[in-house]
Order: C-alpha cells, then sequence, then structure tokens
C-alpha cells in the first residue's frame, strides 16, 4: 500500500512538473503586443523583437517580477 501512494506521489509529482515546464516555454510564433496591458504605453520594437509574444513594457514587467518575488512565486 504504501509503495503504491508512494507512485501516485511521483506520477503527480512528474506531471506538474510537465505543465509547468509546457508554461513556461516561449512560443516563439507568438505576436506581441504593440502596447502594454498594463499601463498602454507602446512597447519599444526592440523588446518586441527580443520577447516574443510580449504583452507588458519593459517597466510593468519588471514591477510584475519584483511583486512575484517578494510573494515567493
Amino acid at each position: 500500500m504504501t509503495a503504491e501512494i508512494i507512485d501516485q506521489a511521483n506520477e503527480l509529482a512528474e506531471q506538474r512538473l510537465q505543465l509547468t515546464i509546457q508554461a513556461h516555454r516561449l512560443n516563439r510564433n507568438a505576436v506581441s503586443a504593440e502596447h502594454c496591458i498594463e499601463c498602454g504605453d507602446p512597447i519599444d520594437e526592440r523588446r518586441r523583437a527580443a520577447v516574443a509574444g510580449c504583452q507588458t513594457c519593459a517597466s510593468c514587467q519588471e514591477e510584475i517580477e519584483l511583486k512575484n518575488k517578494q510573494r515567493g512565486m
């Protein structure tokens, strides 16, 4: 019984890992927004070219990442 529970837990952990990896893969064909969804300012062309599918300007993205870091995400 114990080995069965451990196997199930390992399988669940593997599934979560694969979903997390899949969610973080960059889609190189994604279209970047022209304006930031947070502040509405235009997104710099260099950022749009470097980060396929970006939806926020560099300033807003920096703020989002800082908040996530503070939350432990």
